[in-house]
């Protein structure tokens, strides 16, 4: 009996060893996101989840692993700042409403669990997922398998429900006599918003969400919409948030909606399609970021304009408009996707190609997806650069994505925390 316990205790020391010994990486071409710059023939030294050293004339200690990438461009690990590992695509409201009626939470939850591993084998060694659309606090879940190492996906940043206000988000439409699925928690005044956003906290919600408009329109060829809370309601609901040390994301298509969470004091605005001179010189006095997430815009427009919203296709005009205007202004624009509002088979590094066109070079949308992605998420000490003390979360691509940005689209080796997880 006791030389077993001995033999188990032994294999689970060389197990230990095997999982800590260190790894060096060489690669033949090296993003400095930081510097803006590429490095040759740099090596990257790795001990268990954390890079220690970076240079070009390290000495692999002894059993170290060597990684040989010497034919590839490396840089660090993608963020994708906002996404629905529970959604798989709503172009219509039909689409959404499938979703919600005909699959239940276990099944979706399986589901997120294929688009997390696909955006981990897509090189996003990190997500935001910014709520569950009516799947309660399962991203919680899937976070958690995730973290041990029950399933493989990225590192996640959860926002679980979002809130929207009584009648303002589907399901709607339905007879009154029926009692259908909510795609976010309803809430209704101040009290009961700060109620709900330490319930959500108190289910694992590292951020807070919310739906700040709807209903958007066109006039003197601006982008309107209706409001969806109080200024009150607002306040309460990022006042309790940062109380509880969480930030809050607001949903923000038209004017008003974008000017209501400025008032209120968000954190971030996503989608921002209408945002203007006034609400983006706002946001850089107060320090808030912008997820554009453009992609997902370009794919459900002209679907949604033959279901008979039309002002879809001007949106995914005025939001090119408005994003080479942010970036000469110097707005703080983060790589978010909306990944589950397309479907997962689409690879979301697509955004990166729209980001080019639209106004930014290949550097800064590199550094929308690491530095800057890194720092909305204050996970600047742990994430997005190949730096001592950062984890290692590392890609590598065939070719120079700093002179073709499409190179993302096509990532050939991902490693997260010190683990190769395609190669």
């Amino acid at each position: 009996m006791r030389k077993t316990i001995f033999a188990l205790a032994l294999a689970a020391q060389t197990c230990a060893a095997a999982e800590n010994k260190a790894i060096l990486i060489k690669a033949g071409r090296l993003i400095d996101v930081r510097a803006g710059r590429t490095l040759s023939g740099q090596s990257i030294l790795i001990e268990g989840d954390r890079i220690t050293q970076v240079g070009a004339s390290l000495t692999a200690p002894a059993g170290a692993r060597i990684i040989d990438l010497g034919a590839y461009t490396v840089l660090p690990g993608l963020i994708d700042n906002h996404t629905h590992i529970l959604l798989h695509g709503d172009i219509t409201a039909a689409d959404y409403d499938a979703q919600l009626l005909k699959e239940s939470i276990p099944y979706r939850t399986i589901g997120a669990t294929v688009a997390a591993r696909t955006a981990l084998m897509n090189g996003f060694t990190t997500l935001r997922d910014l709520e569950t659309e009516g799947a309660m606090y399962a991203d919680v879940d899937v976070k958690t398998a995730i973290n041990r190492g029950i399933i493989p996906g990225p590192r996640l940043f959860v926002a679980t429900r979002a809130f929207a206000p009584t009648g303002t988000y589907p399901l709607l439409g339905y007879s009154w006599e029926l009692r259908m699925p909510e795609g976010v928690q309803i809430v209704d005044g101040a009290d009961n918003i700060r109620r709900s956003v330490r319930e959500q906290v108190k289910y694992g919600a590292d951020w807070i969400k919310y739906y700040s408009d709807r209903q958007y329109f066109l006039r003197d060829g601006a982008l309107h919409s209706m409001v969806n809370f109080t200024d009150e309601e607002v306040r309460a609901m990022v006042g309790e948030a940062h109380r509880l040390g969480r930030k809050v994301a607001a949903h923000a298509m038209g004017r008003e909606g974008i000017e209501s969470a400025l008032r209120g004091g968000v954190d971030t605005i996503e989608h921002g399609d209408g945002l203007d001179d006034e609400m983006m010189d706002l946001m850089i006095q107060r320090g808030v970021y912008w997820c554009p997430t453009i992609y997902v815009g370009v794919y459900v427009a002209q679907g949604r304009a033959a279901a008979g919203a039309p002002v879809w296709n001007t949106m995914v005009e005025m939001e090119a408009k408005a994003f080479g205007k942010a970036v000469r202004k110097g707005v703080k624009i983060s790589f978010g996707t909306d990944a589950g509002g397309f479907a997962w088979t689409e690879n979301e590094a697509k955004e990166f190609d729209y980001m080019v066109k639209y106004g930014m070079t290949p550097l800064q949308a590199s550094q929308s997806a690491t530095l800057v992605a890194a720092r909305l998420l204050d996970q600047q000490d742990n994430l997005g650069a190949i730096e001592p003390g950062k984890f290692a979360d590392i890609v590598a691509v065939s070719g120079d994505p700093l002179k073709d940005i499409t190179e993302l689209e096509r990532v050939k080796v991902v490693m997260k925390a010190g683990e190769v997880v395609k190669q």
